[in-house]
């Protein structure tokens, strides 16, 4: 059988622990606390140290618990020593905590050996038992490490070092309570706020540095050179003229303030008036903005409704003049207005509301050749007595100012048209010629242009009506 084999049927024995009387968390004892030589029988295979509980595995060979228990923790391995002295069995040789047992017999005979202690200044002797239950890790002649400075120092030195000697210990303040470093301690003394400090010129003491300047602005006895001696005054100036002088200052600077406050609170009281004033007096100037904004919006209805009674016609026929019409049309060529309105004209007084509408540089398909002429039906104050949709024959004319050849363009509405419909806007989508005239007879010595002006006329045939 291969020795992997063996490990695994050997770890399927394993048992998981031992019973605790028999477990230790300690390696073997040091040979060196043996009065005599040590015998091979009595040392750990594996710590190669005093055996401490010795446990014994099948093969023979001896063991410390601890050892035993570490060399098995993750389950039955190859005894190394079999292997070592060329006497390896795989029936035997495997190290496993389910067969291996408590070697009494060699303890008894290890606890009886006789031991002494190790450590310098120590006299202490007994057997090995006694060594192991009544003074190992108790001698007061044991070194150990310091924590904090790592220097050796004896066990029974502990504390001492711990609180007095040890340069890595830490201390608190006794004035402070600031905690600092051993090795810090004048540092701190130097800087502590609560540190005493004595008045060398009346003798006070247990003064606190953060109060020290305090006292010497104001010690009887404190001292100092002129304001002057970097211009040759020698005198010295007691602290006892230096305050009442500096309580003068402080008396007449006190009025200064109490003076300047009841100032400020007059301006503040003055302020929020005017403050007050100001905005009552934006209230009325808001007020009456609105008032003029009502007013220039009646004002320009009444201007429409004035210009409209000027021009308005009540017959079904409309004559618009058209003057200034060089720059009209240049701001119709370049955007800025592109189309004009007529003022509004009505079939009879109570009948229609209509209009014209006019593109200077043409419109769809007239853009740029033709002056475009559209008419147009508006919301008016009668609509709901009137026959819709709108059906009269219209005929638009630009007029011949020799009263020769009129351009005349005529139209019977589509009656299915929305342009047509009673209106729900201002007014309806305009319907008409895109092609109403080229512009090329506006052109030179033309009769249709006259003065800059043209004129264009609207009949609505009143048949039916």
């Amino acid at each position: 059988m291969s020795t992997a084999g063996t490990v695994g049927k050997w770890k399927a024995m394993a048992r998981p622990s031992l019973p605790s009387s028999l477990d230790s968390t300690l390696p073997g004892i040091s040979r060196e606390v043996l009065s005599v030589s040590m015998e091979p029988k009595y040392q750990c295979q594996q710590c190669k140290e005093i055996l401490r509980k010795p446990f014994q595995a099948q093969c023979g060979h001896r063991f410390c618990v601890f050892c035993f228990k570490q060399l098995t923790s993750s389950g039955p391995i190859p005894c190394k020593t079999c292997r070592a002295e060329g006497i390896f069995e795989e029936a035997t040789s495997m190290l496993n905590i389910a067969v291996a047992f408590p070697d009494n017999a060699a303890r008894k005979e290890i606890d009886s050996l006789p031991a002494k202690c190790q450590n310098d200044g120590c006299n202490w002797s007994g057997t090995l038992k006694e060594y192991e239950g009544q003074h190992e890790g108790r001698c007061d002649f044991e070194r150990v490490k310091c924590e904090a400075c790592q220097a050796l120092i004896l066990v029974s030195e502990k504390d001492r070092h711990n609180e007095r000697e040890c340069e890595a210990r830490t201390l608190n303040c006794k004035y402070c309570k600031v905690t600092f470093n051993f090795k810090e301690i004048k540092a701190h003394d130097e800087i502590c706020q609560k540190f005493p400090m004595q008045c060398k010129d009346c003798g006070k003491k247990k003064i606190p540095r953060e109060k020290f300047q305090e006292h010497i602005k104001s010690c009887a006895k404190s001292k100092s050179a002129c304001q002057f001696s970097e211009i040759g005054c020698r005198a010295v100036v007691y602290a006892s003229p230096k305050v009442t002088a500096l309580e003068n200052i402080v008396c007449v600077l006190n009025r200064e303030v109490e003076r300047s406050a009841l100032t400020l609170e007059a301006l503040s009281r003055q302020h929020r008036l005017d403050q007050e004033k100001i905005d009552n007096l934006s209230n009325k100037v808001r007020q009456l903005e609105r008032t003029l904004t009502m007013r220039d919006l009646q004002l320009a209805e009444s201007e429409q409704s004035l210009r409209e009674l000027q021009f308005c016609t009540y017959d079904g026929v409309f004559i618009w003049k058209i003057a200034d019409f060089s720059r009209r049309r240049q701001d119709a060529v370049g955007g800025r207005a592109p189309a004009m309105f007529s003022p509004a004209f009505y079939s009879s007084k109570y009948g229609y509301k209509m209009c014209l509408r006019l593109y200077l540089n043409g419109d769809g398909t007239g853009r740029g050749t033709h002056l475009s002429l559209f008419f147009v039906v508006m919301r008016g104050k009668y609509d709901a007595l009137l026959k819709w949709p709108f059906s009269q024959k219209v005929t638009l004319m630009l007029l011949d100012q020799n009263n020769r050849e009129h351009i005349i363009d005529a139209f019977r509405p589509d009656v299915s048209s929305t342009s047509f419909q009673r209106p729900i806007s201002e007014m309806n989508i305009a319907s008409g010629c895109p092609l109403f005239c080229p512009l090329a007879k506006l052109a030179g010595k033309s009769s249709y242009l006259r003065d800059d002006t043209i004129f264009i006329k609207a009949i609505v045939d009143l048949t039916g009506l």
